[in-house]
């Protein structure tokens, strides 16, 4: 599916060539992480305990805990003063987040792209470049142009 042009390829293609070989070496290591993880919770006999609603509160837990690091501080003091904290708790997030889609049985590449496609709609570049508004921000601008 390469096509040529006077001079060469084009680049989009190798941009899309390059795309679609990150996006499927990255599904390998995320397969890879959460069998790993699966298998340290099977190791223990956790399973047991791992449910859909104690592992979102587990998320939520350790997200509170990374939240921690930061109270009362600025975001670079957090930073210059927990530096492994901060890569403990992101990694506990992950675990967790990880091990919930395993036994939700969900595919992490899948649900991932799909929510950054949606995104994409909801946040245009032309109108969210640069910006922090909500997306509901850029869809009442468009309501309003039609008035």
């Amino acid at each position: 599916l390469i096509q040529t042009e006077p001079g060469g390829l084009r680049a989009s293609c190798l941009l899309l060539t390059y795309r679609e070989l990150t996006i499927i070496l990255m599904n390998y290591m995320i397969e890879d992480i959460t069998k790993a993880i699966d298998r340290f919770a099977e190791e223990r006999d956790w399973g047991q305990y791992h449910n859909p609603k104690d592992l979102a509160i587990s998320v939520s837990l350790e997200a509170s805990e990374l939240l921690e690091l930061f109270q009362w501080r600025t975001a670079s003091e957090a930073v210059e003063e927990y530096p492994e904290e901060l890569k403990e708790e992101l990694a506990d997030i992950m675990i967790y987040c990880l091990r919930f889609a395993s036994v939700m049985g969900y595919d992490v590449e899948d649900i991932i792209l799909s929510k950054l496609a949606r995104n994409a709609v909801k946040y245009p570049v032309s109108k969210a470049k640069g910006k922090k508004d909500k997306y509901t921000a850029y869809t009442q601008e468009a309501g309003s142009d039609e008035k």
